[in-house]
């Protein structure tokens, strides 16, 4: 599967279209709305999200509820777009109409892409920049990865994604019973961390930054279970899947790391620390003992959970701006000031969960075929219990 997605942050509307989605696959509108709602909530959101009321519409690929094998277009609607038609709109403006629009951007925030990319395509105003680097183009992603959890659910395989830390708090409650579990646990926490202490401090945290004017970052990780033995590939460099889950998460706005499994503490521990231990039961096949190593070994998937960590840093847009440079007179200020949210980690939770969830379902296409849903069901069931025999 591929997709590409289009839009600016207050442009009409955002689009995307996936390629590659099987035939036959259940699919519905409302099933994408839930995540674009779970996107828009969280504790530290600002007031875009007051708004929007984010509800996909499908154009194309899905018939009477089942999806045709045809690309699959999604469209987001921008409800702020009434107050920016002639900011943003296609259209060449009257000599009239120019003054009426706001002035260009010239001082660029930092943190931002404003000045890298106004110095890239030459742009001497850098709302040409800002619109489309802005954050707002995760909605349509996770409308894509939403319809890849749909895919891996009718294959048995879900994830949830949550907060372990905003700031300096840490999430000390990691345990759950199921990814079932889990999502009920982080969805009913305004911060969806399922440590009820940590989430109250977290709040604090948030509320705290809010009141200087700044902004605060964190960790959110992604939980993914009843994966195949073997998805990804040892054998090249791009073939293996948790390289290209890495790539995918660090490709989201604002993040600045990402780990699987114990990840960077793993530099600091001793080998039999680190590494499981293998296994075998005549019920179940080869096992291990631990999941150290997040579900995978060699690039491949290795049967246990998936476990995925990104860091996001504070957003950079501040009510407390920062210094900066005007493009055109050089002169220092203050940097801009564009709407923003003292914090996203909640939301970033959902946005990383779906990254992960198109990666684990292109790993299983490219695995067990992509044509018809049938077919994909029956050989990944024929697999896994060839493995289970192995």
């Amino acid at each position: 599967m591929r997709f590409l997605t289009a839009g600016e942050s207050h442009g009409p509307e955002l689009t995307a279209i996936i390629e590659g989605v099987p035939s036959h696959l259940p699919l519905t509108e409302e099933q994408i709305n839930i995540h674009l709602k779970r996107r828009q909530q969280g504790y530290g959101r600002g007031r875009r999200m007051q708004i929007e009321t984010d509800r996909v519409r499908i154009t194309s690929g899905v018939r009477h509820g089942k999806t045709t094998g045809a690309p699959i277009t999604l469209h987001v609607e921008n409800k702020d777009w009434k107050h920016w038609d002639k900011i943003m709109g296609s259209a060449p403006l009257t000599p009239e109409e120019e003054k009426e629009v706001k002035r260009k951007i010239t001082r660029p925030r930092p943190g931002h892409a404003d000045l890298n990319g106004a110095i890239k395509y030459r742009h001497r105003d850098m709302r040409n920049v800002l619109e489309r680097s802005s954050a707002r183009e995760t909605t349509v992603r996770v409308a894509v990865g939403a319809v890849a959890q749909v895919l891996l659910n009718e294959c048995n395989i879900q994830l949830c994604g949550h907060v372990i830390e905003i700031g300096d708090v840490k999430s000390k409650q990691r345990v759950f019973n199921s990814i079932q579990d889990l999502k009920d646990q982080s969805e009913s926490s305004e911060v969806r961390c399922i440590d009820p202490e940590a989430s109250q401090q977290m709040k604090i945290a948030i509320d705290q930054a809010k009141d200087n004017g700044d902004s605060i970052g964190g960790i959110v990780e992604v939980v993914a279970e009843n994966l195949p033995v073997g998805l990804g590939s040892y054998v090249h460099y791009d073939r293996k899947l948790d390289g290209k889950i890495a790539q995918a998460v660090m490709s989201i706005n604002a993040f600045k790391g990402v780990e699987v499994g114990v990840g960077f503490e793993a530099a600091r521990m001793l080998g039999s620390d680190v590494h499981d231990e293998i296994i075998y039961t005549d019920e179940h096949g080869f096992s291990r003992k631990t999941n150290r190593l997040g579900g995978f070994e060699g690039g491949m998937t290795n049967g246990m959970p998936v476990v995925v960590r990104g860091a996001m840093k504070p957003i950079p847009t501040l009510y407390k701006p920062l210094q900066s440079v005007d493009i055109d007179t050089k002169e220092t200020f203050s940097a801009s000031i564009e709407r923003s949210d003292s914090c996203a980690v909640p939301a970033a939770a959902v946005v990383c969960e779906a990254a992960v969830a198109w990666e684990l379902a292109n790993g299983l296409l490219e695995k067990f075929g992509s044509d018809t849903m049938e077919e994909i069901k029956q050989q990944l069931e024929d697999y896994n219990e060839k493995a289970r025999r192995f």
